[in-house]
């Protein structure tokens, strides 16, 4: 897998290029769904495939789910590769070493005994980001220790916590004040009592800091998140160490228990599940974990209300829309702008090309959503929604077309709008960059070329893997054939050597008598 790249410019190609499909990694279903894949650290891997427009599938491998880089988990494996005792031995071993040092019950006990503590005995490594009992002092007297630590400290352990910027992989980019405020206040108004935070740490911390605080805020908040760490911080109640990109809980059935009860809590009504995943993370199999985590919470549902949709807040760059869009049709994307304290690009208040691009996937009703004036936002009367303040209603797409909030311009060749700094291009006979290469690849689909699905829901997915079948079958054939005569043609030459060493052998005796 590469390696990560930094910058809005980096996320935007990998967005497109997962949207465009000419070459990239896919999510498939195993040949046998009965058979469990195997493990990493991470939990259970997921089966890929590398793809390429106009290019024969090649062969399936097994893979790190959270983890694109494998630098931070090489687990490789072909499907059909099959491993022995010694090797599964090792593998599970090396996963039980890179597990957590303490069980989630070890970490809930020394929480309630650290919160007991005097003050000034209140102690936090910051090289090991660990919170440190009065035993622990002596393995840490070489290191930089936060001294004084107060309950205030404890209810924000995103601030006490160095932020994993593995964009791929963690990529912990915090929610800014102004973001998190926005959404508390948002989900409070649309009558949420609970929120299932999936990667969401500073939103669930600000939720509990304002239920504490405020009487009559009653909003709950659970929080699922792959970063260990916060197991320090909270009980089983409030935090499950979990894997979005495979819905894998680390701590077992009693954490899956947990969300379980937590989604079904009043029969389902009056939750609301928001996510903002690592930006690198391939839409598929996000898309399908929330799939099951909806499913948990359907099972709590009475028939008559089999209807109904877990409402979500999906955060997300506004270029991955068609792939979202494609796995949940039901989702809008709002004009508003999610910014990020620890990211030098996604700043709220920015102009341009430098504006945060993350955005809002909902399947709320748009018009449900006030966005903030003060900001610039407004009401569209036509669209019923809010969009930001560059976002014209264009009269021939009879829509507010901007998606990164500039002003957008319509274009009559392509009969759509367009971004401001594209041209229509006659040779390709769309609009694009000015710098774009006419010979790049096209949109679409790898099989039939249509642009409304990708390979791997192609209505003619199987014709081409008959296809490929028979290619590969001839292609065996013609292998197997030429090394057939390769090796009728060795044993020819072998024999014609021994032929020839034997005449020498024979005029060498007879000019030698």
């Amino acid at each position: 897998m590469a390696a990560p790249r930094d910058g809005f410019e980096a996320v935007e190609a990998e967005g497109s290029a997962e949207c465009r499909g000419s070459s990239g990694m896919e999510v498939v279903l195993p040949s046998d769904p009965a058979v469990p894949a195997p493990l990493c650290p991470h939990g259970p891997t997921l089966l890929f495939v590398k793809v390429t427009q106009g290019k024969e599938e090649t062969r399936r491998f097994y893979a790190c789910s959270a983890c694109r880089d494998r630098k931070d988990c090489n687990f490789f494996q072909w499907e059909d590769e099959k491993l022995s005792g010694a090797r599964l031995a090792a593998r599970e071993a090396h996963n039980r070493r890179c597990q957590p040092p303490l069980s989630r019950r070890q970490c809930v006990e020394r929480y309630l005994k650290f919160i007991e503590l005097p003050l000034t005995q209140r102690k936090f490594c910051q090289r090991c980001q660990q919170l440190l009992l009065p035993d622990d002092w002596g393995q840490h007297s070489e290191h930089q220790v936060l001294g004084d630590v107060s309950i205030t400290q404890l209810r924000r352990p995103s601030q006490l916590l160095y932020p994993l910027e593995n964009k791929r992989t963690n990529a912990q980019y915090l929610f800014a004040d102004r973001s998190c405020q926005f959404l508390v206040d948002l989900l409070s108004a649309l009558g949420f009592r609970r929120v299932l935070c999936v990667g969401t740490p500073r939103l669930h911390e600000l939720i509990r800091l304002t239920a504490s605080g405020d009487k009559k805020s009653n909003i709950k908040s659970l929080l699922l998140d792959i970063d260990f760490r916060y197991s320090q911080f909270y009980m089983e109640d409030s935090f499950c160490h979990y894997n979005m990109f495979n819905h894998h809980f680390f701590d077992g059935k009693t954490a899956l228990e947990v969300c379980r009860a937590f989604l079904q809590e009043d029969k389902g009504e009056g939750i609301i599940m928001v996510t903002d995943p690592p930006f690198g993370g391939l839409v598929e199999p996000l898309a399908i974990t929330f799939k099951k985590l909806i499913a948990m919470w359907k099972e709590g549902q009475s028939q008559d209300d089999s209807h109904k949709e877990l409402p979500i807040f999906w955060i997300f760059p506004y270029f991955f829309e068609s792939r979202i869009c494609q796995f949940f049709p039901s989702f809008r994307m709002l004009d508003y702008q999610v910014d990020y304290d620890n990211h030098a690009l996604y700043k709220h208040g920015k102009t341009g090309r430098k504006q945060s691009p993350v955005r809002i996937f909902t399947n709320i009703p748009p018009n449900k959503i006030i966005l903030p004036t003060e900001e610039g936002y407004r009401f569209c009367s036509v669209c019923q929604r809010y969009v930001s303040l560059e976002n014209q209603h264009c009269e021939h797409c009879n829509s507010c077309t901007s998606k990164d909030g500039r002003k957008w311009n319509h274009c009559f060749l392509c009969k759509k709008c367009v971004k401001p700094s594209w041209i229509h291009c006659s040779i390709c006979n769309h609009c694009a960059v000015p710098d774009h290469s006419c010979e790049g690849p096209k949109d679409g689909c790898f099989i039939c070329g249509e642009l409304d699905h990708k390979r791997s829901t192609c209505p003619n997915i199987a014709t081409s893997k008959r296809a490929n079948k028979a290619v590969r079958k001839q292609k065996q054939r013609k292998s197997s054939k030429m090394k057939m005569e390769t090796t009728k043609g060795q044993s020819m030459n072998h024999t014609s050597a021994t032929r020839r060493k034997k005449r020498r052998e024979r005029a060498h005796q007879y000019l030698g008598s």
